[in-house]
């Protein structure tokens, strides 16, 4: 045998020993087998699994309510309305809130008139009206609107009104002069706190897209 061939044999031998080494500390794998994790390499970190769920609630509406008869009442109005905004809803109330109210602390409902039904503006005309046989005017300054939140949705499938009912708490300076000017009642410098529950009401689908105060309460 050259010396070619009896070297090729050596590296042979070499490496069938080596196979069985490896055999006797890695053993042998059948089919399948789920490979060994490296103990040093750092781990993957899963994060949060979040499934989307087809149909799920109206953040529009349960953001304000958790009420069960509430949330239905305005799901329902907003299958007539789709465009219906909760939200936008509430921005606009604090500001109407602000508006009606100094208009009846100034004895003035012509600009709130058409964002009062029939029986609350007549009920703001009588008491204004008093006031004035007795002598009486108010001064007030508005100053905010501390807290707003919704307490209430019902809707009328056959009429298709929808009322939506709101507590406000305002806080404003107000005054009572007589009709030789004393003060009578309040404090120009006093801030007071002011809570009323007003309900507004409005036709869903109809042209007009003015909400009418129809109630009023404390």
């Amino acid at each position: 045998m050259n010396g070619g061939g009896l070297q090729l044999l050596v590296l042979a031998g070499i490496a069938i020993f080596l196979i069985l080494k490896l055999k006797d500390v890695l053993g042998t794998r059948d089919g399948f087998e789920p490979p060994r994790e490296d103990t040093l390499a750092p781990k993957a970190v899963k994060g949060p699994t979040f499934s989307v769920i087809e149909g799920g609630p109206d953040r529009d509406i349960v953001d304000h309510t958790d009420d069960a008869d509430t949330i239905a009442a305005i799901t329902q109005m907003k299958k007539i309305e789709p465009n219906l905004s909760i939200t936008e809803f509430l921005g606009g109330a604090r500001g109407a809130y602000e508006m009606i109210l100094m208009g009846f602390e100034h004895g003035d409902l012509d600009d709130i008139a058409p964002y009062l039904s029939e029986d609350v503006h007549q009920s703001f005309v009588d008491v204004i009206a008093d006031r004035e046989d007795r002598g009486l005017t108010i001064e007030a300054q508005f100053i905010g609107v501390r807290e707003l939140a919704l307490v209430g949705a019902e809707f009328d499938p056959k009429s298709k009104v929808g009322e939506v009912t709101i507590k406000f708490t305002g806080e404003l300076t107000s005054i009572v002069r007589d009709n030789s000017g004393e003060i009578v009642e309040g404090d120009a410098t006093t801030v007071k706190r002011q809570k009323d529950v007003w309900t507004f009401a409005r036709t869903l689908g109809a042209a007009d897209p003015n909400w009418q105060l129809v109630q009023t309460g404390g």
